[in-house]
């Protein structure tokens, strides 16, 4: 008979400091039949390049042949760096393909990025909120988080100021178009505002942009990376325009952080899959990006302007929310008081769904009356329908 083994001693001390992310948890509860899942940040199916992926499976394998199945270098394969090259460089991200690091996935980047940066008891900067699974990526290395409070231009460079001029700060981590959860974007007047900042105070930003292609108006901002490239990491995916699945995401960083991302990266699983760096990269050169981005933009769009739309007709009026011009995402925020966990509950009851707001700070208190929508999933009959749905639940429940 077989003794059931207590492991918890075995467990490092490192173990206590991660968090599960609450919004794949959620996840769990709401693919049940009938569900309307405003919640995960999931790109939708249809913008998948499926017919063009047979071409670019044969364009791989002509071009590339064995190559593209084999191990390769830990910075990535070198074909899909150079087609990064020019990808960035339409962003105003001037680099060499040797100044790129190529990653499974940017939330890989993130981790790594911690585990090289990140001494137990750091204090890092975030936006106030901030996105989730960076919070879940550097708590594992233990930090101290520092709130910085924003408005809908993004964060505010007075209170940057302050922070830095208080205390020493590791590095900053903003996402700075259409931000994961908020939608905000960082103004161009605001990214000089907090470059010249950054540089004063000789501070590092980590500059996470997995959003900017999915504009829906206005005109284009360069990364923060522009503004002060010698300060920055920048961080990015073909996720939201490519396929999320194949889990690519890179960065581009100063000298002596990326040395020593790529030698954790050597540590960590040696390099990413080839054949799928090999199918990014004929996407991007062969042009396919620029016929699907757009497409994917006109899919987004009018669901992004449905829920919009019911808002005004369905919210309760003393509810706010962002109306951001891109991105995945819309924030609302409810009066002091509003438990935006307990009405999901309610929501969900009803087949709808959407993420407590609570999860994107470091203290949950603060966020208690927030919440997160995601548009790209449902079509519009469907949004309509959910907040309609959510608006009704607003009001017959008076949740404090």
């Amino acid at each position: 008979m077989s003794v059931s083994q207590d492991f918890q001693g075995f467990l490092s001390q490192r173990t206590l400091s991660m968090r599960r992310n609450q919004i794949r948890e959620i996840l769990k509860v709401v693919s049940q039949p009938g569900m309307i899942s405003l919640a995960g940040g999931i790109p939708a199916p249809e913008t998948f390049p499926i017919e063009d992926l047979y071409r670019i499976n044969e364009a791989v394998l002509d071009r590339y042949g064995a190559a593209a199945l084999q191990y390769d270098l830990t910075e990535g394969f070198r074909p899909f760096r150079e087609a990064l090259v020019s990808y960035l460089g339409a962003k105003a991200i001037k680099v060499c393909a040797d100044e790129i690091l190529v990653f499974n996935g940017s939330q890989s980047v993130l981790d790594t990025l911690g585990k090289v940066l990140i001494t137990p008891g750091d204090s890092i900067a975030l936006e106030t909120p901030s996105y989730l699974g960076a919070i879940s990526a550097f708590s594992a290395y233990e930090p101290n988080y520092v709130s910085i409070a924003t408005d809908d231009e993004g964060v505010l460079p007075e209170a940057l100021e302050e922070t830095l001029s208080r205390q020493k700060i590791k590095f900053i981590y903003l996402v700075t178009t259409f931000q994961n959860p908020t939608g905000r974007t960082l103004s161009a007047a605001r990214r000089r505002q907090v470059a010249e900042i950054v540089a004063r105070h000789g501070a590092l930003v980590i500059e996470d942009d997995p959003y900017s292609d999915l504009r829906y108006r206005g005109e284009a901002v360069p990364p923060f990376y522009a503004f002060a490239p010698e300060n920055t990491v920048y961080v990015s995916t073909v996720s939201k325009v490519f396929a999320p699945g194949l889990r690519l995401g890179f960065c581009v960083a100063p000298p002596l952080i990326h040395e020593w991302l790529y030698t954790a990266k050597q540590g960590a699983d040696l390099h990413s899959n080839t054949y799928a760096q090999a199918l990014a990269s004929e996407y991007i050169r062969g042009g396919y990006i620029d016929a699907q981005a757009p497409k994917i933009i006109e899919l987004y769009r009018p669901r992004q302007e449905a829920m919009l739309a019911a808002m005004d007709q369905h919210i309760p009026s003393d509810y706010a929310w962002t109306k951001p011009d891109g991105g995945m995402f819309i924030w609302v925020e409810g009066q002091e008081g509003v438990d935006a966990e307990a009405l999901y509950w309610k929501t969900v009851e009803q087949k709808v769904a959407f993420v407590p707001g609570k999860y994107f700070y470091i203290d949950p208190a603060d966020g208690l009356p927030t919440m997160r929508l995601n548009f790209t999933r449902p079509d519009e009959a469907a949004i309509e329908q959910a907040i309609a749905t959510l608006g009704r639940v607003m009001r017959e429940f008076k949740i404090v």
